[in-house]
């Protein structure tokens, strides 16, 4: 008798916990004065971010690009071998530390156009070499950044013009310089030809010597002349308004229009203008003048994004005292933050258009005759075999000679 009393209450206490866990919860004759606390919903910028409007071209166009980051990588590790190939099995063992997360046999296939896989005549093993078309594209990609170095010393100098100081860390100038455009050498090829302009105080803080006026001009400037210009609008509404392009699907509110229209005509501190942010009192014109901060410093990118892990190194130069994360959802229109490919990356949304630059430069034009590769696949894949079948031939005369 016992154990049937104890076995119906087991089976009441698994009933009410599954109600608890899952199922909606019910008043029975048994539990009429048991409470179920109820769970306030939890708003964060891991739930904003999740439930933010995606916009899937940018998405999209992240992945590709982290594709292209991990060949690079790889260009990286075969290009330090003796004879620029590397055997599969070499490959293999840096999988793991260049992020790949599939057999490295599996994504060299994927890619003819930029790698090519054959047997080594001697050593009768699988190796793989980079395809002249990407190395060509390597190489115009280094010349183009070194051909370019005056645009290089006046985005160092608004760099440094934008910092509260005068100064910036050079090990933070380092993890963006992919994103700036600047060769890995600069701090030996580029800086001591202009030294009179960026000195380096110590070994890790570049300085500037004195502002260049002429340069302390926003990027969205240009944008708002064109808007006064062309739309006829007046002034007061362009003055100190930003581009703002939602994404599709962005569900607008009951005044959201009417707030963003006031949001526009909002005065607020350039960010090329001195003056200390602690002293702004009102948390609007805070606000603003940090979306003019990123909004600069994201257009004087190559492509226009960077990661917000390398972006937060600059929140304390920039006078940036807030949640990058938490501040940039906040500003749909503006900013768009992807979560794909293996990295949260903000984006200048005014910059693309169905997954392109609008206005490119000549650093971006070699970057996507790149991805272009990428994106090119297993495609036409009959020049790759001819050329794989040449260099076959020559390097088993090079194995013969060395065999002799």
């Amino acid at each position: 008798m016992a154990s049937i009393i104890s076995g119906a209450r087991n089976i009441n206490a698994l009933s009410l916990r599954s109600c608890t866990l899952g199922e909606p919860f019910q008043h029975g004759p048994f539990n009429h004065s048991v409470q179920r606390r109820w769970k306030k919903p939890v708003d964060s910028a891991r739930t904003r971010l999740e439930g933010r409007t995606r916009d899937h071209r940018l998405d999209k166009l992240m992945v590709q690009l982290r594709n292209l980051r991990l060949a690079l990588a790889l260009h990286e590790v075969i290009s330090q071998q003796r004879n620029r190939y590397a055997s599969l099995q070499l490959l293999s063992k840096w999988r793991h530390e260049l992020g790949l997360n599939i057999e490295i046999g599996a994504f060299l296939k994927k890619y003819p156009h930029i790698f090519q896989i054959y047997v080594h005549p001697v050593k009768k093993n699988h190796c793989c070499k980079i395809t002249q078309k990407m190395s060509d594209l390597i190489a115009e990609e280094d010349a183009v950044i070194r051909e370019n170095e005056v645009d290089i010393v006046q985005r160092l100098k608004k760099l440094l013009m934008l910092s509260v100081n005068g100064t910036l860390n050079m090990h933070a100038l380092w993890l963006i310089r992919r994103e700036l455009g600047l060769p890995d050498d600069y701090r030996s090829s580029i800086l001591p030809n202009h030294q009179h302009d960026l000195p380096l105080e110590s070994p890790d803080t570049l300085s500037l010597v004195s502002r260049d006026e002429a340069l302390a001009v926003a990027k969205v400037e240009d944008w708002r002349k064109r808007e006064y210009t062309e739309k006829w609008l007046a002034e007061s509404e362009t003055k100190y308004a930003f581009p703002i392009n939602f994404p599709t699907g962005f569900k607008i509110e009951k005044g959201f229009r009417e707030k963003l229209k006031n949001w526009q005509r909002l005065p607020y501190t350039t960010p090329y203008e001195k003056n200390d942010s602690h002293l702004i009192c009102n948390v609007e014109w805070l606000e603003k003048h940090i979306v003019g901060v990123l909004h600069e410093l994201l257009s004087l990118t190559v492509e226009k994004m960077m990661p917000i892990e390398r972006l937060s190194h600059f929140r304390r130069v920039y006078a940036m005292e807030v949640n990058l994360r938490e501040f940039l959802l906040k500003y749909p229109g503006i900013f768009y933050i992807s979560t794909k490919g293996s990295a949260q990356t903000v984006i200048l949304r005014e910059s693309y258009s169905k997954g392109c630059l609008i206005e490119p430069n000549p650093v971006y034009i070699v970057r996507r005759k790149m991805l272009d590769l990428i994106l090119s696949g297993c495609r036409n894949i009959g020049e790759c075999q001819q050329d794989s079948a040449t260099w076959s031939a020559e390097e088993y005369d090079l194995g013969s000679s060395h065999g002799c």
